[in-house]
C-alpha cells in the first residue's frame, strides 16, 4: 500500500475504472490503482469532484486535506466505520470505567517515556559533548518511569507525568540541535522555528494514519482514554500516537543534525515558520518509510486494544 502526496497547483484528479488519474496542467500522469492506494494527502489547491471522493472512500482510501500555512486547518474523508458495532460499544463502556481507562492509558504512557529515554541514551552514547547536558532530562524520565511502576488510578495524575516527561525531552532536544535553528522548546500555533514546523507536520501526518487505522479496525477515533473526549478532537487517535511520538522526534532530529533539512528550506510569515515547497518534497519522501513502519505498529496496538476490550 502507498500514500500519494499532492502538493502542486493546477492539478486535477479523476477516477477511471479502478484507478486514480492525476492531471498536472492537463498533462496526464501515471494512473494509480485504488487497490494499491492507502492514503491521499492534499496540501494545495486542486480540482476533484464528489464522485472521486466517494470512490476513494468506497475503496477505503483516506483523503487528508492540509493547509501548509496553517496546521490547524485540516480535514479528512474516510470510509465507513468497521462493521462490528460491539467494538465501539466496548470502547464506550471502557471509557466510562476510570480504572480501566487509567490502565489502558498508563500502558501507552509507559511505552512513550521508555522510548523518550531510549532516544536520549542513544545521543548520550554517540556524542560525548552531550553526556552531561542530557543527564538531567534522562534522570527526569527515569523518575517518571519509577512513578509509573505502580498503577495510577487518576487520569489527571497520569497526564501530569506524561506532560513532565515531554518537557524533559524537549529540553534535551534543545541541547542536541544547533543553536542556529532557534529551537527553545515545543511551540505549536504557530510554529516559530524549523524544528517546530517539522514536528507539527510530522505529528499531523501520524495522527491521520492513527485515525485511519482506528476506523479500519472498527473503533470510534473520537473516544479516547488518556485524552478525554473533546469537541472536534479525535481523542483515540491522539492516544494511539503517544508511544510513537519519540520515533517521530528521532527522525526530525536526524533531519537537522545530518542537514538533510536546512534552515533555507523554510520561510517566515509573520510569527510562523513554514516549510517551503522544495523542503516539503524532501520531507515527504524521507518521512513516508518511517510512517509505514509506525502505521504497522499502531495497527498492532489497536488489535491488542480490541482483544482487551472484547
Amino acid at each position: 500500500m502507498t500514500t500519494l502526496y499532492i502538493d502542486r497547483r493546477n492539478t486535477r484528479l479523476t477516477i477511471e475504472s479502478n484507478t486514480l488519474v492525476c492531471f498536472i496542467e492537463d498533462k496526464r500522469q501515471r494512473p494509480v490503482p485504488l487497490l494499491l492506494l492507502d492514503q491521499l494527502i492534499i496540501s494545495s489547491m486542486i480540482e476533484l469532484s464528489s464522485t472521486v471522493l466517494l470512490k476513494l472512500a468506497e475503496a477505503q482510501v483516506m483523503v487528508v486535506f492540509l493547509n501548509p500555512r496553517n496546521s490547524k486547518q485540516r480535514a479528512s474523508v474516510h470510509g465507513r466505520l468497521g462493521k462490528n458495532p460491539h467494538i465501539r460499544l466496548a470502547q464506550y463502556q471502557a471509557q466510562q470505567d476510570t480504572l480501566l481507562s487509567c490502565e489502558i492509558a498508563q500502558q501507552w504512557v509507559v511505552a512513550k517515556v521508555k522510548n523518550q529515554r531510549r532516544l536520549l541514551f542513544r545521543y548520550q552514547d554517540s556524542r560525548k559533548d552531550l553526556r552531561y547536558p542530557l543527564s538531567k532530562s534522562i534522570e527526569q524520565l527515569t523518575q517518571a518511569l519509577q512513578t509509573l511502576d505502580t498503577p495510577v488510578a487518576n487520569l489527571d495524575s497520569l497526564r501530569g507525568v506524561e506532560g513532565s516527561a515531554a518537557r524533559a525531552s524537549f529540553a534535551a532536544y534543545k541541547e542536541i540541535l544547533p543553536n542556529s535553528l532557534g529551537f527553545t522548546g515545543r511551540k505549536r500555533r504557530p510554529p516559530p522555528d524549523p524544528v517546530n514546523a517539522c514536528l507539527s507536520l510530522a505529528y499531523t501526518l501520524l495522527h491521520a494514519r492513527a485515525v485511519q487505522a482506528a476506523v479500519a479496525q472498527g473503533f470510534d477515533p473520537m473516544i479516547g482514554f488518556l485524552h478525554e473526549p473533546k469537541y472536534s478532537r479525535d481523542s483515540l487517535a491522539a492516544d494511539i500516537i503517544e508511544p510513537w511520538r519519540p520515533h517521530v522526534d528521532a527522525w526530525v532530529l536526524e533531519q537537522f543534525t545530518t542537514q538533510a533539512l536546512r534552515k533555507d528550506d523554510f520561510t517566515n510569515d509573520q510569527d510562523s515558520c513554514l516549510l517551503g515547497k522544495a523542503g516539503r518534497y524532501k520531507f515527504y519522501a524521507a518521512y513516508e518509510p518511517v510512517l509505514k513502519t509506525l502505521t504497522r505498529g499502531m495497527r498492532l496496538q489497536l488489535f491488542q486494544l480490541r482483544k482487551k476490550l472484547l
